[in-house]
């Protein structure tokens, strides 16, 4: 979990307007932003137009925060709701990429940000972004709060306005998915174990 000392402070000077202090915090949470749009699109460059549409949204709205929830679970709303709207306007690129090259591309992508050291483990990450294009956009965004993100499932609920039985139903269906697809356990793919999780410490 990213956590800055001066934090309070930055984010005071970036509410009054500071640009150096809201770049200072973007450095400290733009790899966790990316990795979470990464995931979600499973294309590297529709993650970085997801993440700097976060980081400008997050720039005009940043004299509105008023810290009562932490910064990031801030940026992390924010970013939600940026992958609603992707869906809402039909840019479901994610959705339909079915080929192996793709899939390896998405992968690679991955690497590049050192989320596993271990080879077994990337083949692992690789076969989770191969079974990630069979859910729908809604599925594997529940999916990545639950087990990449941390959240429970009333959180989930509120960040996406339904009910914590509808984001049971949708990760039941999603880990019945993957367990098709990966050949795994179900309780293995449903306690996260193929899925990095920046937020390991919540689950």
């Amino acid at each position: 979990m990213t956590y800055l000392s001066d934090e309070p402070e930055l984010i005071g000077r970036a509410r009054a307007g500071d640009q150096e202090a809201f770049c200072a915090l973007a450095e400290a949470y733009e790899r966790r932003i990316l990795m979470l749009a990464l995931y979600y699109t499973r294309n590297r460059a529709d993650a970085e137009d997801l993440a700097q549409e976060l980081w400008l949204k997050a720039f005009r709205a940043m004299k509105d925060f008023r810290g009562e929830s932490s910064f990031y679970t801030w940026l992390r709303q924010i970013m939600i709701n940026s992958f609603l709207n992707h869906r809402r306007a039909g840019s479901n690129r994610a959705a339909s990429i079915e080929s192996a090259e793709d899939g390896r591309e998405s992968a690679r992508s991955v690497r590049v940000f050192d989320v596993e050291e271990n080879a077994h483990r990337k083949i692992m990450v690789e076969k989770v972004f191969g079974a990630l294009a069979e859910l729908t956009p809604q599925q594997r965004l529940i999916f990545l709060l639950k087990h990449h993100e941390g959240m429970t499932y009333e959180e989930i609920a509120r960040s996406l306005g339904c009910s914590a039985g509808t984001v049971k139903k949708s990760l039941f269906r999603t880990v019945v998915k993957l367990r098709e697809h990966l050949g795994v356990d179900g309780e293995r793919v449903e306690s996260g174990e193929f899925v990095p999780c920046a937020a390991g410490e919540n689950l």
